[in-house]
């Protein structure tokens, strides 16, 4: 499903199941000893994932543990993102020589729950949403603008190194299945200060993705 929305230089896996045969290496075993079941089974396909990606790169097999604010540290030379929800896991990785940046998420196709558009939405984008549910109403709009801003925190990071919260980046939803990000926080990091990207909605799950090119 991701690798749909990845251009040329970026290798993507992705898995709706949780594959016998995918293990831990390392460090990362220590990372999730503690966690419930559900959560190790999601990390360690995550990272399944995400070695079978950076093999496509031929680059060999080795623990991806955590950074700063918990983003993956991928081996030297590469970039990538890690998603997964109920049913789904993702992984895209690409060279640092040809790509800046990449945010990916997955989301199930579900309104949001309560509230939470509330939270996370501008004015602006309320005001779009109407809308496209008025194009497309059996679209779940909110939860795709959800995912869009987790993407878009997914690329921000590893450029700035700085949070990001939901009212900083104004998201454009297409219905072409393509997305623009305003980012409302200074960003000299961000070539434009804004990022595009893409969306897909397919068996259930909705999936956004931002590909950060390196300028040559």
């Amino acid at each position: 499903m991701i690798e749909k929305l990845m251009p040329p230089p970026v290798a993507a896996v992705d898995s709706f199941v949780d594959p016998q045969d995918a293990f831990l290496m390392g460090e990362e075993v220590e990372m999730v000893w503690q966690a419930a079941e559900k959560r190790r089974r999601e990390f360690t396909t995550a990272r399944w994932c995400a070695r079978r990606a950076l093999a496509l790169l031929d680059v060999p097999p080795m623990p991806i543990l955590r950074g700063e604010r918990g983003a993956p540290r991928w081996p030297e030379g590469t970039v990538g993102s890690l998603t997964h929800c109920d049913g789904y896991r993702a992984a895209a990785v690409a060279r640092a020589t040809e790509v800046l940046s990449i945010g990916i998420d997955a989301e199930p196709h579900l309104p949001l729950p309560g509230t939470v558009l509330d939270a996370i939405a501008l004015p602006s984008e309320a005001s779009r949403m109407a809308g496209l549910r008025a194009e497309d109403p059996a679209l779940c709009w909110d939860r795709l603008l959800f995912s869009t801003k987790e993407s878009v925190y997914k690329a921000w990071f590893p450029l700035t190194g700085r949070w990001l919260g939901f009212d900083q980046a104004d998201i454009t939803l297409h219905s072409d299945e393509t997305f623009h990000a305003k980012l409302l926080a200074p960003a000299p990091e961000v070539p434009g200060g804004e990022f595009t990207g893409r969306w897909a909605v397919t068996d259930g799950l909705i999936a956004t993705a931002i590909v950060v090119p390196r300028a040559r």
